[in-house]
């Protein structure tokens, strides 16, 4: 098997082993942008930086280190087709650990581990030595591990998890998003509005939250929504993709001239599928998003949320920082409002 080293990086990226150097010793001269590719990559291959231990009269305190954990499968995370929310999150990380000496360390955690003894976990070398000063999570975890982690350390979640009162956490204004989104499409001329998500395999407290904004905003508007114009949530029961695609497309053909879509790969889905079930987006049905993740390839421009990852990312580092100088400080929920991005997946209803 080959060494697993910071030259493998460099290589997989395009970049020079120097530079790659420079992004684990936090050199002012790396952008933020390239230090998140970085930090990626090795935790995709399995690279942990080992910085070299040499004895200092000048070292008077220990250096404040950051374990960023992400909790999803690697071919999932690196699948590709649009931007990696991570990736935005990571820089706004690595800004903030840049600007104040701060060490970063990133790992992939799958969504089925649920111990922290766990080989999963057993590899994270900040966790097993408790040399970590605090841990920020991306993506929702499951509720054992938060439990086990709050217990050691202290925790930052840069996506809000679900009615967990131990942590901190840095996420999106939901509400003010699906507003939005709804305002655009009522002002564009739709009534009937239906509501498409899809469950995970660790629950997504975010999918919950934008639901909840989205039927918050129609009933203040008073306009109805059928039990059966909403797909993927509670008490609707799950179904595969394609068979949530196709119900899709059948409620459309009955009156739904929009979807409001819980996240922006979710939309994507919807509009691929459409097209296969003989429906044209925004012709015969309009889809919005949520996230502003741009997509790789073709396809129109969808109408989403910008969600204002780096900034998240730098805020969660931020607030994690002031948690371990008052570890025992009351908890902060901190929502940053995201931006409508009008694209062209949304149009006046037919007739």
């Amino acid at each position: 098997m080959p060494e697993i080293n910071q030259q493998t990086i460099a290589d997989r990226l395009g970049l020079s082993r120097a530079t790659v150097s420079r992004c684990f010793t936090n050199h002012a001269g790396i952008s933020p942008v390239t230090r998140a590719k970085v930090f990626q990559t090795a935790a995709e291959i399995g690279y942990t930086h080992m910085e070299t231990r040499t004895p200092s009269a000048k070292r008077t305190k220990k250096k404040v280190r950051f374990n960023v954990l992400i909790c999803s499968d690697t071919d999932e995370y690196f699948r590709g087709g649009y931007e990696s929310p991570g990736e935005q999150i990571l820089a706004g990380v690595s800004e903030y650990a840049q600007s104040h000496g701060a060490r970063v360390d990133v790992n992939l955690i799958p969504p089925d581990v649920k111990d922290l003894d766990d080989p999963a976990f057993l590899k994270v070398e900040g966790l097993v030595k408790r040399e970590a000063s605090g841990i920020l999570l991306i993506y929702p975890f499951p509720e054992p591990v938060i439990d086990q982690l709050a217990l050691r350390f202290p925790l930052v979640s840069l996506v809000d998890q679900l009615e967990h009162n131990s942590i901190d956490c840095v996420d999106v204004d939901h509400y003010y998003g699906i507003s939005s989104v709804i305002d655009h499409l009522i002002e564009a001329g739709h009534q009937r509005i239906g509501f498409y998500t899809k469950t995970y395999q660790v629950e997504a407290s975010w999918s919950y939250r934008r639901y909840s904004a989205f039927m918050e905003k129609m009933a203040r508007l008073k306009l109805k929504v059928s039990a059966k114009d909403v797909i993927g949530m509670f008490p609707r029961e799950s179904v595969s993709l394609p068979a949530s695609i196709s119900e899709a497309a059948e409620r459309t053909r009955q009156g739904v001239t929009a979807w409001v879509c819980a996240a922006d790969h979710q939309a994507y889905d919807l509009i691929r599928g459409f097209k296969k079930e003989g429906l044209a987006v925004p012709k015969d049905v309009s889809v919005t998003g949520f996230d502003g993740i741009e997509r790789v390839g073709s396809g129109p421009s969808l109408t989403t949320v910008q969600i204002p990852f780096r900034e998240i990312g730098m805020t969660g580092a931020e607030r994690l920082a002031a948690r371990l100088r008052k570890r025992f400080h009351g908890k902060q929920h901190i929502y940053i409002s995201g931006k409508l991005r009008s694209g062209k997946t949304v149009a006046p209803p037919l007739g």
